[in-house]
């Protein structure tokens, strides 16, 4: 090998190994967020109306989840950056997290389900620092997914 290829490799290798642990920091200070929020409860999330909300575009980006799961992937802990860096953009933004369910399983539980996905998706994005006070929860039309079933198990996070 020459030496060309050797800081090449040490490079990749030196990216790699921090995202990795990027992604170790941030679930450890999830948990760590988590164990606090057991002492002090989390201020109410907002359920805005759709009369509240102007009609939006395309989902800023979507969490999927799990069949039966409203557990964040710690891979889909990156959707605070550009959350937030669009929040940066525009001060009198608001994100908007819609949930949404497969096919499979009872109706009632399947909505509850779709909600929690979104509180998790919240949780997320306060432990990214995003204020409560700009984080709104928005109850589809219809929380039934469309299309696969595991593109139906999502959080759609909109900035409007």
């Amino acid at each position: 090998m020459s030496q060309d290829e050797n800081e090449t490799q040490g490079v990749v290798f030196g990216v790699l190994a921090g995202v990795i642990f990027g992604v170790i920091a941030l679930v450890a200070g999830l948990g760590i967020w988590k164990a606090g929020q057991s002492a002090a409860p989390v201020a109410a999330v907002a359920v805005a109306e759709e009369s509240d909300i102007a009609p939006v575009g395309e989902a800023l980006a979507k969490v999927y989840f799990a069949v039966g799961s409203a557990e964040v992937a710690a891979a889909d802990f990156m959707v605070v950056v550009p959350t937030a860096e669009a929040l940066a953009a525009n001060p009198q933004a608001i994100v908007l997290l819609s949930g949404f369910h497969d096919e499979s399983g009872d109706p009632a539980m399947n909505a509850e389900l779709a909600k929690q996905r979104a509180l998790a998706v919240r949780d997320v994005l306060l432990a990214g620092h995003i204020d409560i006070q700009r984080i709104k929860l928005r109850k589809p039309e219809s929380t039934l997914g469309g299309g696969s079933a595991e593109e139906s198990r999502r959080v759609e996070i909109r900035v409007q």
